[in-house]
């Protein structure tokens, strides 16, 4: 996939994933919604973004996964 609205600039939010060039990282949206916000919410807090934006951090943030491997307990 390309990330056409993902954008990174070392000398914005210190190189921080983030939306179009906003100072709106992408972690942020992906915090909201994994905190159960829809977009609407999303957008009426950040009246920046459009929908498109919230789908592709999704994206992103799915494709970061993929590429690492995060540390996780072991279930007992």
């Amino acid at each position: 996939m390309r990330f056409d609205r993902i954008t990174t600039d070392f000398d914005q939010m210190g190189g921080l994933p983030c939306i179009r060039g906003l100072r709106i990282p992408v972690a942020t949206v992906v915090d909201m919604v994994a905190d159960g916000m829809v977009p609407f919410d999303i957008i009426d807090a950040f009246p920046d973004l459009q929908p498109e934006d919230i789908e592709q951090a999704l994206h992103y943030a799915a494709e970061s996964v993929r590429e690492r491997e995060i540390p996780i307990r072991a279930a007992s």
